[in-house]
């Protein structure tokens, strides 16, 4: 019974919370991330801290894009390679040669999030904000839930806003069995 009511109390604070996030007007201010070769941007507002790629766990029988777990902080975070669970790469990022592991970081979800999820990846690009970034039309190209939009920057590159909320929720973001 009480399993029940928390799991109620839960699933109602994740209702407001989304309510809360389409109706409140945040800053479109994100940190420029880059893997495979493909920017990212995420919201300030939803990621956590950056760490460099410290020791990270194997778990066995899960998807090649699950990295592994990695004690942040002293919390215990599952770690996922993002190019490789959009099938941008292939090959574990394990298998870098050392001095582009050097610039290899982990994003954690922010707190509010709620979720103890890390994203890695192979640089930091510095921040940016709406002012430097021209919004993208959407295409024809089919894009996940999760990405917010598409931006090109000054320099003409194109980068995907995630919405790290939306990626927490994914059903195959979550199905890290294999």
């Amino acid at each position: 019974m009480a399993n029940k009511e928390a799991l109620r109390d839960l699933q109602t604070r994740l209702a407001e919370r989304m309510r809360e996030a389409r109706t409140e007007h945040r800053a479109a201010t994100w940190l420029a991330v880059e893997s495979a070769g493909v920017g990212f941007l995420l919201p300030l507002v939803e990621a956590g801290e950056i760490f460099p790629l410290g020791v990270v766990l194997p778990v066995p029988h899960t998807a090649a894009w699950f990295v592994g777990v990695a004690n942040l902080r002293g919390g215990l975070h599952g770690v996922v390679d993002l190019a490789g669970f959009l099938g941008l790469r292939r090959a574990p990022v394990s298998g870098a040669p050392e001095g582009a592991r050097e610039q290899t970081r982990v994003v954690a979800f922010g707190a509010a999030l709620e979720t103890n999820c890390a994203l890695l990846f192979e640089r930091l690009s510095g921040l940016r904000g709406r002012e430097q970034m021209t919004a993208l039309p959407r295409g024809a190209q089919a894009l996940p839930a999760f990405v917010g939009g598409q931006y090109r920057d000054e320099a003409g590159r194109v980068w995907l806003e995630l919405n790290l909320a939306a990626l927490a929720g994914d059903e195959a973001f979550l199905k890290i069995m294999v």
